[in-house]
């Protein structure tokens, strides 16, 4: 990985070698990961893996996550093209949120990424106990 200071501020990037992006790449890659690695997107997209689900239960599914924040985030992962919000004309009205076909190849990146959180967690933890002051 290559990573450079300039101007204060960090720029890093990958070197060509082995089909990584180069450092040209770099402010995509930020840009992009910046959206969708916030606390909420990649569980909210997670939640919506095995099909549509209205707001109530996407709120239900991602313990912790307020009514503002899933606003918010499928706002984002809808202007993304990630998420998308289909309105019913019914009464009472119903929406759902479903992954799209881009979303779609965001999926296994987000369980292989959950699965090495939960395998690594206590070694991290236990690092970040053992870093402490």
């Amino acid at each position: 990985m290559y990573v450079s200071r300039t101007g204060g501020s960090a720029v890093t990037g990958f070197t060509r070698t082995g089909g990584c992006p180069s450092t040209d790449d770099g402010g995509a890659i930020r840009e992009v990961l910046d959206r969708i690695s916030d606390k909420w997107s990649l569980l909210v997209v997670g939640a919506l893996r095995g099909g549509p689900l209205r707001f109530g239960e996407l709120e239900k599914e991602v313990t912790g996550i307020s009514q503002r924040m899933l606003t918010l985030t499928l706002k984002h992962l809808v202007e993304d093209g990630l998420v998308s919000r289909t309105a019913y004309a019914e009464v009472p009205p119903r929406v759902e949120y479903e992954v799209t076909e881009l979303g779609k190849t965001l999926v296994p990146l987000v369980i292989a990424l959950a699965d090495w959180a939960i395998t690594h967690r206590d070694e991290i933890n236990a690092n970040r106990a053992g870093n402490q002051h």
